[in-house]
């Protein structure tokens, strides 16, 4: 297993456990293991569909897919599924992030298109190299190491910035003065990689995983500001968890260092949430609950739920958040199929 934290508006690691005992095994999973992802990637995916006008609101389906050798450029057609077989039908992104769908990720990529989300992730420090430009990388079949995905789930937690993770806060002489800071060190002065409208949205999506989705566990902590999402490999080989607030952001992985399953039911949820739990819980104390600032250019619109359009005069509906030029419009119905 491996923990790293990080404080996301300066990138000063906080914690690092890059494995069980030094003394007998000298890798560190956090800056040495190259891992599937697996379902904590979707959020980048989801994030550069928000730059394409999708958003939390637009209806997916979630539905049986089957994708030809021609468009795979393989042998064999894929017929992805879901991690429990089963399907929702049409869904809003939001629902479809907090349940961790792939067939919605899938379709979403597709919609989007994979060379555009490789060289979106690349904003985020990912290598693309790693994440060829195919409709799996939506289900995170590429490889990332712990310390990539703490400073890349930073960016959602710091309203777009990327921060690169340091050891060293500052470097005095044998004298006490001060030779160099952390600032100089890391040299802060860099323009944010996304917008932060997208930071606002896609943490706002995200808090929903813990508010109902596949990371609740979490909500034992009685925090109103986390954010996060869970992560499991084919076969349950990688279990992750990746959560966050605007003071901290932490990233749990479990694993063997020979890849083979963790065993049945081994989610993320289940092997990778507890220790998140167990890390943030006493930490988490130190810090007063912090809610994001929403930026400029966000609108919040009553919709019906069940289209994703805005709903009229006094019918039902829920709040959701949109990019000013990205509204629903009342007639405009719209399905990713």
């Amino acid at each position: 297993a491996s923990l790293v934290s990080i404080d996301p508006q300066t990138g000063a690691i906080l914690a690092l456990v890059g494995g069980f005992d030094f003394g007998r095994n000298k890798y560190n999973h956090v800056t040495q293991a190259q891992r599937q992802a697996g379902s904590i990637f979707k959020p980048f995916i989801y994030s550069a569909a928000l730059e394409k006008g999708i958003t939390p609101a637009t209806l997916v389906n979630d539905g049986p897919l089957t994708i030809t050798a021609a468009e795979l450029n393989t042998n064999e057609d894929w017929v992805p599924q879901n991690y429990n077989e089963k399907f929702t039908g049409p869904m809003r992104l939001r629902e479809a992030l907090a349940l961790s769908k792939n067939l919605v990720a899938i379709r979403v990529m597709r919609y989007i298109d994979p060379k555009y989300a490789q060289d979106y992730i690349s904003r985020f420090g990912f290598d693309p190299k790693k994440h060829p430009p195919y409709l799996s990388m939506a289900l995170g079949v590429g490889e990332v190491t712990g310390l990539e995905m703490v400073s890349a789930y930073g960016v959602f937690a710091n309203g777009g910035y990327l921060k690169k993770p340091f050891f060293i806060e500052k470097i005095i002489d044998s004298k006490g003065r001060k030779i160099k800071n952390s600032s100089e060190i890391m040299n802060d002065e860099t323009p944010p990689i996304i917008d932060p409208r997208n930071a606002y949205i896609m943490t706002d999506m995200l808090k929903e995983v813990i508010n109902s989705g596949t990371g609740k566990k979490a909500r034992s902590l009685n925090r109103s500001d986390i954010a996060g999402k869970t992560g499991t490999t084919n076969d349950l080989i990688d279990a992750w968890f990746a959560g966050f607030n605007p003071d901290i952001v932490t990233v749990t992985w479990m694993g063997y260092d020979q890849p083979k399953p963790l065993g049945e039911y081994e989610t993320g949820a289940r092997a990778a949430l507890p220790i998140w739990m167990d890390y943030m819980e006493p930490i988490l104390g130190n810090y007063p609950v912090k809610m994001m600032t929403q930026p400029e250019g966000i609108i919040p619109l009553k919709i019906n739920p069940e289209t994703g359009i805005t709903s009229q005069g006094n019918e039902a509906g829920i709040y959701e958040f949109f990019y000013d030029e990205f509204q629903p419009h009342s007639n405009a119905y719209f399905m990713i199929n």
